[in-house]
């Protein structure tokens, strides 16, 4: 089954309580999702490889380690995906990006896909989807499902916020998918939303709630 990695530091529960507080505005709710998408960034790169390289330091030759293979693909999931964008970017500026667009039916709470525009050539890369809500993993599902048709190396998964039937999903359907994320909160309410959760991170960070 898919590996789940809560990443567990204090700087992580601190912005992540924040972020959960219902009086963070958009402002500083965009500014804690990116800061704690830096620190999930660390993690889900872990596992990049790398080859060595020759380097001369004002002092001597060494031998260090530069990425190597076709390089990381991240893959936000429209709309609330971008927030965790910007995080991976500063940490892995060469990346390259694609888009996947999806939107929850009210009713049956299934992914409705409406866009996918991934770059060409990903065989020999890393593909990342960044989600920040894994509720009832239908949209995380979805998203795996449309990068995965384009045969990337390896695929991961990153949230802010999971639980534990978004994680059963995307296990169920995509069981060599790594999960890395802030937190894996206790279940869902009758509407789909994660308990405790922090809320649509969509409308929180671009003010339309």
């Amino acid at each position: 089954m898919a590996d789940v990695h809560t990443v567990r530091h204090p700087l992580v529960h601190h912005k992540l309580a924040r972020l959960r507080d219902r009086a963070t505005p958009p402002d500083q709710f965009r500014r804690l999702v990116h800061e704690l998408g830096l620190l999930l960034a660390v993690e889900a790169t872990r596992h990049l490889p790398t080859r060595p390289c020759s380097v001369q330091t004002p002092l001597e030759t060494c031998t260090g380690q530069t990425l190597a293979g076709g390089g990381l693909v991240l893959v936000p999931v429209l709309r609330a995906g971008l927030g965790l964008l910007d995080s991976f970017l500063t940490l892995v500026p060469e990346a390259r990006i694609g888009h996947v667009g999806l939107y929850r039916d009210p009713q049956s709470l299934e992914a409705i896909d409406y866009y996918c525009k991934l770059p060409d050539g990903l065989e020999d890369c890393d593909a990342l989807v960044l989600d920040p809500m894994l509720a009832t993993g239908h949209s995380a599902v979805a998203a795996l499902q449309r990068v995965r048709a384009a045969r990337p190396r390896t695929l991961g998964l990153v949230c802010l916020v999971g639980c534990p039937e978004g994680i059963a999903a995307v296990q169920a359907a995509h069981p060599d998918v790594a999960i890395v994320t802030a937190a894996v909160d206790r279940g869902l309410d009758a509407h789909g939303y994660i308990l405790p959760g922090l809320g649509d991170a969509g409308d929180r960070q671009f003010g339309t709630g």
